[in-house]
């Protein structure tokens, strides 16, 4: 049982350690001390939930809809484009969070979090299909432990990032440090967004 736990606790990490939209986003959050416990709840509850319903078999589901991860596809291109721009113009007017006063509402924040999680569909690609698998080919018994180690897995990262960030933020606060991370979101983001679209 120990073992397929650590087998599916890597086996998250290895799916969910890669620079993307969502991580992205958590690493702001936690630099900017705002809104972070919201954020990584949805991000975590969002993780959880998916790799549960891969385990269940909702990934076949999932590559029986082609059209609908067609759809998620090009939806999730316009918002890394969009996200991207709003990136580069932040590092533009960065003047270091100190001397940044403007706060995004709580709804904003909710809104663009549920947006980066769920336009794309390499998250349902990752965590429902691929996960789902691997926690079906453990054989009886040892579905589960694999499964949970997975959601381990997604919980760990995420909160090392959130609150390392945030543990951090005192220095990269700073305006050129700053725009250096928006200025590399924003070069992250295209990348992703035209690997997306490439397919």
């Amino acid at each position: 049982m120990l073992t397929h736990l650590v087998s599916g606790l890597l086996a998250g990490w290895s799916l969910i350690i890669a620079v993307g939209p969502q991580n992205a986003l958590v690493l702001r959050q936690g630099i900017r001390r705002e809104h972070l416990g919201v954020v990584l709840t949805i991000c975590i509850l969002a993780d959880i939930v998916l790799i549960g319903s891969g385990t269940v078999g909702i990934g076949a589901i999932v590559l029986l809809a082609p059209w609908a991860l067609e759809v998620l596809r090009w939806l999730g291109v316009a918002y890394l484009l969009w996200f991207a721009w709003t990136s580069l113009k932040s590092a533009r007017e960065a003047s270091g969070l100190k001397a940044d006063t403007e706060q995004r509402s709580l709804r904003s924040i909710i809104l663009t979090t549920l947006a980066l999680t769920f336009l794309n569909p390499g998250v349902y690609l990752d965590t429902v299909v691929m996960l789902g698998n691997l926690a079906n080919q453990q054989g009886p018994g040892n579905v589960w432990p694999f499964t949970i180690g997975a959601m381990l897995g997604s919980v760990s990262w995420f909160l090392a990032i959130g609150y390392g960030a945030r543990g951090l933020s005192g220095y990269l606060a700073r305006p050129r440090v700053w725009q250096v991370l928006d200025v590399a979101i924003a070069v992250v983001l295209v990348i992703l967004a035209v690997r997306l679209a490439l397919g």
